[in-house]
């Protein structure tokens, strides 16, 4: 019977095939994530979820994590949004963390006073095992444990091949 099968794709009448289970998500903070403390990788929960399809996202989890279904490789994104950055650290990075590799971006805060707005950004193609997990995570070296990330900042990933 037709009525107990599922769509995995579709064409519409212009050629555009969407599919329906592809994994694909994108999240946000809840909340301000202040404070980001010091000398400590820090798991960043992007625990607002702006869509998830498949429901391969757990936001609710500790840290808020990405688990690939199935083998492949994966499109990550993440633009961090940084409110009141330390100049006093020596330096202050941010990071997707996959079961396979980290993929981190890293600056000297070496400027005349902190920085009250700044922002990371960087994409990644991955390679992720089924079962493996994506993630964020930042660490500040030294300074004052003051630097903040934003609810405007997010974290989304889709399955390519």
């Amino acid at each position: 019977s037709g009525s107990d099968v599922e769509e995995k794709m579709r064409i519409d009448s212009a050629g555009a095939i969407t599919k329906p289970l592809q994994p694909a998500f994108q999240a946000r903070p809840s909340s301000k994530l202040t404070d980001i403390s010091i000398n400590t990788a820090v798991n960043l929960n992007f625990a607002t979820e702006i869509f998830d399809r498949n429901a391969d996202y757990n936001a609710g989890g500790s840290p808020s994590a990405f688990t690939a279904p199935v083998t492949g490789v994966y499109q990550f994104n993440l633009t961090a949004y940084i409110e009141n950055l330390d100049t006093a650290s020596s330096y202050f990075q941010i990071a997707i963390i996959t079961s396979n590799r980290n993929y981190s971006l890293v600056i000297d805060p070496n400027f005349s006073s902190d920085l009250g707005y700044y922002h990371m950004t960087t994409s990644v193609l991955a390679d992720m095992d089924a079962s493996d997990t994506a993630y964020i995570q930042a660490y500040q070296s030294g300074g004052t444990a003051q630097t903040d990330i934003a609810t405007a900042s997010t974290f989304s990933g889709y399955l390519v091949a």
